[in-house]
């Protein structure tokens, strides 16, 4: 039971980790009696928890099963401020409201995952919007400028001449004062918030605390091989519904096929290395490897049996190029353009979205693609269905 015990450990350590601070300590406290408070935090920039985020989300289950208690933290004071650990450019102020319609689902997503009702939710706004000036001075007093512009984004912005604000440098403060008030244990994060989780350590010191462990894990791409990330759009989120969510995994890079099995899905490791092998041997065909992850990542969030009928859906839909039985409905009232109702059906974040997807090949009708974004959409096209991109099916219906 102890070489079982160690080897999950050694597991929950390794697994889609980057690095952790301080392991050989974190390693004895896992394996001793002790239960530990261990600290996640997520600003609610944005309605939607992707599979990036979910990355530590699985690890804090993997933590919750062996008895630790999970302090799921939402930055509701934090959100307003705005982190650019990992932005290129200042990131602007949220609107409260803003922040309150985010998180209105934020736990019903983290649900998919944790089990909520043995969860400690709290919202760092009930604490950092009380401190004085004089308590932030003291905290502010920990760090000095060197250590803040030395962050690698924050050089790179200063080479380039861009603005950053003074408030920026204050919220590594407010998330190293969150593990002080929350008395963490260990604190998980992206590798992009390595000096923000640093910053709980220094605080905890000032406040007489034992220093946090820290558990960074690894940043994984979205699906135009950049970073996942809200902001651009290249997300899979955990409120997509199975057959989108089994599509966009389909529709990802096949190099990112091993590091979605390991960082996304809970199959043993053991066989996320025969798969690689068997596809680097040409052994696995890459399509075959992905149609198990996306049944393994879809059934995580929508069950075993949704997850059946999404690879049903996709190898019909897509491999053998059959319109699908269920096509939402979009009901024009009035003539619009083309860009207009790929935005306003939810098949494109934005106008210049849309204009992208239409110019590129990607919108047509009865297979004759759309290549203008000013195309007037038309009582011709009544009961047409318009495919956008890959994954998206509309029914036109024009009222009458």
């Amino acid at each position: 039971m102890e070489k079982q015990q160690e080897k999950v450990i050694e597991e929950i350590l390794t697994r889609g980790v980057n690095e952790v601070i301080d392991c050989e300590n974190l390693k004895k406290r896992l394996l001793s009696d002790e239960k530990l408070r261990i600290k996640f935090g997520t600003d609610p920039t944005s309605p939607n928890i992707h599979l990036g985020r979910a990355v530590p989300l699985l690890k804090l289950r993997d933590l919750q099963e062996l008895g630790h208690q999970i302090v799921f933290l939402i930055g509701d004071f934090t959100g307003v401020i705005g982190d650019t650990s990992d932005k290129e450019s200042e990131r602007p102020m949220l609107e409260r409201e803003v922040v309150e319609k985010n998180m209105e689902t934020y736990f019903e997503q983290a649900g998919k995952i944790l089990d909520m009702s043995k969860v400690e939710v709290v919202k760092n706004s009930d604490w950092l919007g009380k401190l004085t000036y004089n308590e932030i001075s003291e905290q502010a007093d920990i760090f000095s400028l060197a250590e803040f512009i030395a962050r690698d984004n924050i050089k790179k912005r200063l080479e380039k001449g861009t603005r950053i604000s003074l408030r920026e440098l204050l919220y590594p403060l407010m998330q190293g004062y969150d593990s002080v008030v929350l008395k963490a244990d260990l604190e998980l994060g992206g590798t992009d918030q390595r000096f923000n989780l640093l910053a709980g350590r220094e605080m905890q010191k000032k406040y007489k605390q034992k220093p946090q462990d820290v558990m960074m894990t690894d940043l994984i791409e979205g699906l135009d091989g950049r970073k996942m990330s809200s902001s651009w759009g290249n997300t899979i989120n955990l409120t997509d519904d199975a057959n989108s969510m089994f599509g966009k995994v389909m529709s990802m890079g096949d190099e990112l096929i091993g590091k979605y099995f390991v960082h996304c899905t809970r199959i043993p490791m053991e066989d996320v290395a025969q798969i690689e092998k068997e596809m680097k041997e040409e052994i696995l065909n890459p399509r075959d490897a992905k149609l198990r992850l996306a049944g393994e990542i879809t059934a995580i969030y929508h069950g075993e049996e949704l997850a059946r009928s999404a690879r049903e859906y996709f190898i019909n839909t897509f491999s053998k190029k059959e319109i699908p039985t269920e096509i939402a409905e979009f009901e024009v009232s009035e003539e619009m353009k083309l860009s207009e109702l790929v935005v306003k059906s939810e098949n494109a974040s934005s106008m210049g979205d849309a204009r992208r997807k239409i110019e590129q090949g990607g919108v047509s009708v009865d297979d004759e693609k759309l290549l203008d974004p000013q195309i007037l959409v038309t009582k011709e096209f009544d009961g047409k269905v318009l495919k956008i991109g890959k994954l998206g099916f509309v029914k036109i219906i024009f009222k009458k």
